[in-house]
């Protein structure tokens, strides 16, 4: 199967200062899936987090919510090996995934040579690097669900695989693509001149503090921004984060993570024709609609530099943290991570 390649890894990924970049209509969502007919098999990796069971239904279930073009066929279950919140899930998840249609391999390759595309569901982002290379080698394009990755490092190196194989990939949120973050992104104030989002942040300890779950706050941070954020610093107590991003043409974004008291999903947009509320939750489905298009088109709904100028301000805010919450430029983050990266990338292709 073939697939348009060329707005997915849109110039390299190896920059280490992102042009500021403001949200355009050439990023909008899509409000549904084209089909030719043809219904797409998907593979889905990992079986530990609600995801999985939220897409199944999505893409299996004949009802009101049916996202149609895709049935996810095959499941390799397979998910974090320490995390115990993800461990316990993967019995129960198995049985009720069964019910929906979908059958259990033990064989990653093989489950990839059956299906058309993969969703990459692990919900421990340390895996995603070893488990995304045999679908990049098949040619096979990749969602990944949040977090991308366990770390920057491993961030980029899953984009400078895909362009080395030339396979498409795309990773987000679901708050991404809630209908008050992207009627922002598409002008419905203007020229968006900042933003301050909020969601809840519970941390795990293998992964940098936001990518667990501040990562839904700051997807919808960079959806309403764009790529462009050059520094960073945060302040943090036991309860709360408050992370601050400057843009390169002045822009200030803030993300504000909530450990503790009344929580949610929210924000507020500022732009130069009105303000906004943004980052309420819309449910699953507007992520499924874009993920079925992009597995039919192979053109991803959002860029490798938003997506990595995204993981990079989360990485500098763990920077600030280690240095004293001094302010922290995405350039140093870049240039550290992209050296590690390169490697990893080199010894991968080299075997």
């Amino acid at each position: 199967m073939k697939y348009l390649f060329a707005s997915v890894l849109i110039a390299a990924v190896s920059v280490s200062v992102f042009a500021d970049e403001k949200p355009s209509g050439q990023q909008q969502a899509a409000s549904e899936s084209p089909s030719d007919g043809k219904v797409l098999k998907v593979g889905m990796i990992g079986l530990d987090t609600s995801h999985c069971l939220a897409f199944a239904k999505l893409l299996n279930v004949n009802d009101a919510q049916h996202v149609a073009g895709c049935r996810l066929t095959l499941v390799y279950p397979k998910g974090s090996p320490d995390i115990k919140s993800s461990v316990e899930r993967v019995p129960k998840y198995t049985e009720e995934i069964q019910k929906l249609g979908v059958e259990i391999i033990e064989d990653l390759p093989a489950m990839i040579a059956q299906v058309d595309a993969v969703l990459l569901e692990t919900n421990d982002g340390r895996p995603h690097l070893e488990q995304i290379i045999p679908a990049l080698k098949a040619g096979k394009p990749v969602f990944i669900d949040k977090p991308i990755a366990g770390s920057l490092v491993d961030a980029i190196a899953i984009f400078k695989l895909a362009e080395h194989y030339q396979t498409p990939v795309f990773s987000s949120s679901s708050l991404r693509f809630a209908s008050a973050a992207q009627d922002v992104r598409n002008g419905s104030i203007g020229d968006v001149t900042g933003c301050d989002a909020y969601s809840p942040c519970s941390l795990e300890m293998t992964h940098p503090d936001l990518f667990w779950y501040g990562i839904h706050g700051c997807e919808t941070l960079f959806t309403v921004m764009g790529a462009g954020c050059e520094s960073v610093v945060r302040t943090q107590t036991k309860d709360f984060d408050q992370v601050t991003g400057t843009w390169s043409d002045g822009r200030i974004g803030t993300f504000r993570g909530i450990r503790s008291g009344s929580s949610g999903y929210g924000g507020t947009a500022f732009g130069t024709k009105g303000i906004a509320p943004v980052g309420k939750y819309d449910g699953y489905r507007p992520l499924a609609v874009e993920f079925v298009k992009f597995f039919q088109t192979g053109i991803a709904p959002v860029s490798p530099e938003e997506t990595i100028n995204l993981y990079a301000f989360m990485e500098a805010a763990d920077e600030s943290k280690r240095q004293g919450f001094i302010p922290i430029k995405i350039s140093a983050v870049m240039k550290k991570a992209e050296a590690t990266a390169a490697q990893k990338v080199a010894d991968i292709t080299s075997k």
